[in-house]
Parts: structure tokens; sequence; C-alpha cells
């Protein structure tokens, strides 16, 4: 069985650079072939709207929108249900391919066969 990754990502323009890396770690696992399922927690989860990525920007690093897009296209994109919930997201709010799931989903991907799970 081919190896995959979870990447939970917890932080958003509250730490740019912990939310950048999981962003770019993702991206780069799918630039190798790796299946990636990211999961937006915390304040991350705003990046699961239209045009939100856009406006994350961090010197030296690729725009986190660009990362995303590569995500979308190759792998799974997550919200937390409750990290949504408390910011008034809804599945109609979300970007097209970007689905909001819970705990238990995580926890599911993260002990499947052959899964890396890393936590930004």
């Amino acid at each position: 069985m081919a190896r995959s990754m979870v990447i939970k990502v917890t932080a958003g323009m509250d730490a740019p650079e912990r939310c950048n890396q999981a962003f770019t770690v993702a991206a780069a696992a799918i630039a190798s072939g790796v299946p990636v399922s990211l999961w937006l927690t915390g304040e991350s989860a705003w990046y699961g709207l239209p045009g939100r990525a856009k406006e994350f920007t961090l010197p030296e690093a690729t725009p986190l929108a660009d990362l995303l897009d590569i995500v979308l296209t190759n792998g799974k994109v997550t919200v937390c249900t409750q990290c949504a919930a408390r910011r008034g997201i809804g599945v109609d709010d979300v970007i097209d391919g970007v689905r909001i799931a819970g705990a238990s989903t995580f926890v599911e991907e993260a002990l499947g066969e052959g899964v890396q799970a890393l936590v930004y």
C-alpha cells in the first residue's frame, strides 16, 4: 500500500510561518506523488472560503492560494466541523471541493494503514 499524509494546520495569520509550512509540505508531498488530506482547523479554517487564501501574505513564501490550488486539484481539503461552526462557516460557504468534517473522520484518516499524520 502506498504511503499517504494527513496534515492538520491549526494556525492562520496568527502564526503565518507555521500555517505556510503546513500548506508547503502538503503541496510538496503532492508534487512527490504522495496522497494528501489537508485539514484546516482553528484560524486556518478561514482558508476554506473563496478568496481568503489570497489575503494571506508571508515574505519569501509561495502564495498560499497557489499551494491551496495544488492540494485542491490533487488531494483532499477539509475544514473542521467545530471550527467552521464557531466561525459561522457552512457547507455552502466553502470552496468547491472543500468538505466539512469532524474529529472522527480525522481520526479514521490519521489511523489508516501507511498514513503519516502531521500537525502544524
